[in-house]
């Protein structure tokens, strides 16, 4: 029998930032969106005091002032080394593994039953814990849509014990009981809009999708919907995937920490996000055979004058070569900039991304020689940044004061990624 498990981080970015700082244990914890905007990661304390997801920074100061809440910008190479090393944990757990997210990940556990899965379950939850210092929840059934389910049982202690839920040990009859009390939106894919219809056709529990007319379900909405039913029903009807597909398209875009006003600003941002985006590329051995550019200026303060452009061009020859790509997304910004306007974001994104084998070149482009070095060049410099860290080596069009940039005004240290961010302990 094929038997998924779904292991889960609590509360991924702020337990990253509490595990470095001994101070904030037991404290509340959020971390803050781009341009410490919003929140978007709340600690166990925070969820405890109501504090919602998405609420702006800004109309929680009182809040956080007189609970004592700490805020930290987001510290994305942190959260994404402390991603990888959970990875390469559950590696060790089975031969198959799907990265779903940043901080899940989905396990098949066939073959593992003379253990006891729930036991296995602790043993990965244990590991982790000792290893790395995080803690998860496992969730464990005959398919990826009960394991993900489990998984929110277990994070909710609706059933299992120790963080973790194992439904392959629950009879029908329990499972039927515990799905009666489990609302349709905690059900993997079931959104807020698919939500509301379901409910206005009267089905409100985990147990009424499961057992609902299959057929009328997916002639009503989708064949997907269909095979969530029979997926909360036991019935596989979703593999692993072991092999994350190639993105179609990269985008790499940012709020401004300030408005911006000159074109040479813009440039240096838009170059930046460009390089990033081609470092992406080059690491799914792609090309890209289009560009888009995009600006706009502030569109929650109506009161100010308002633009925003975004256009797309196709190029000569299709590459991931940062310094072509730059040099069109640069010629596109002159194109769309319009002098006057306060702008508030640009975005750049790669478009027409086909495999590098399926390379087809143009008769008035750079030759094989031209090609081989420019390759050699961009292989190069993706070296030295990942030796010495993003950015040690870049294009001088990127700028060097970047005022550009995002507001980050609580940014931990790299702990895991940076010499300079190790953590350092105090004699005495």
């Amino acid at each position: 029998m094929t038997v998924f498990a779904l292991v889960d981080c609590n509360n991924f970015y702020a337990s990253c930032e509490k595990l470095f700082n001994p101070e904030l244990k037991d404290k509340p914890v959020v971390v803050l969106s781009n341009n410490d905007g919003c929140v978007v990661a709340r600690s166990a304390e925070v969820k405890a005091l109501g504090i919602p997801m998405g609420v702006p920074w800004f109309k929680i100061q009182r809040e956080a002032k007189h609970y004592g809440i700490v805020a930290y910008s987001s510290n994305y190479a942190l959260y994404a080394d402390m991603s990888n090393r959970v990875v390469e944990i559950l590696s060790g757990f089975s031969p198959n593994i799907e990265v779903y997210s940043i901080d899940e990940s989905f396990l098949d556990l066939s073959g593992f039953e003379r253990q006891g899965y729930a036991e296995y379950g602790m043993e990965i939850r244990q590991r982790i814990a000792d290893w790395l210092g995080l803690a998860v929840c496992v969730g464990i059934g005959p398919t990826k849509t009960l394991a993900k389910l489990a998984n929110h049982c277990a994070k909710k202690q609706l059933a299992g014990e120790n963080g973790v839920c194992d439904f392959t040990r629950l009879t029908t009859a329990d499972l039927t009981c515990l799905f009666e009390r489990i609302p349709i939106n905690e059900i993997w894919g079931v959104g807020r809009q698919l939500t509301a219809k379901l409910e206005a056709m009267g089905i409100k529990t985990v147990r009424q999708l499961r057992d609902a007319d299959s057929r009328m379900i997916r002639d009503r909405f989708s064949v997907v919907l269909e095979r969530t039913i029979q997926e909360l029903r036991g019935i596989s009807c979703m593999d692993l995937e072991e092999v994350t597909p190639d993105r179609q398209q990269i985008i790499s875009s940012r709020s401004f920490g300030t408005l911006i006003y000159d074109l040479a600003d813009l440039e240096e941002a838009v170059a930046s996000y460009t390089a990033r985006a081609a470092e992406k590329l080059r690491q799914q051995d792609s090309l890209a055979g289009a560009v888009q550019v995009m600006i706009r200026t502030n569109v929650f303060k109506p009161e100010v004058p308002q633009y925003q452009k975004a256009v797309t061009v196709p190029l000569p020859e299709a590459t991931a070569d940062t310094r072509m790509l730059s040099c069109w997304t640069r010629r596109v910004l002159k194109r769309i900039y319009r002098a006057g306007y306060g702008y508030h974001k640009a975005g750049i994104a790669l478009l027409d991304i086909r495999p590098r084998a399926n390379q087809q070149f143009g008769l008035f482009v750079a030759d094989d020689h031209a090609r081989s070095r420019n390759d050699r060049l961009m292989g190069t410099l993706d070296a030295i940044n990942g030796r010495y860290g993003r950015g040690a080596l870049r294009l001088a069009a990127e700028g060097v004061e970047k005022p550009w940039q995002m507001r980050r005004g609580n940014l931990s240290p790299r702990y895991t990624t940076e010499w300079d961010g190790v953590a350092k302990v105090r004699a005495g």
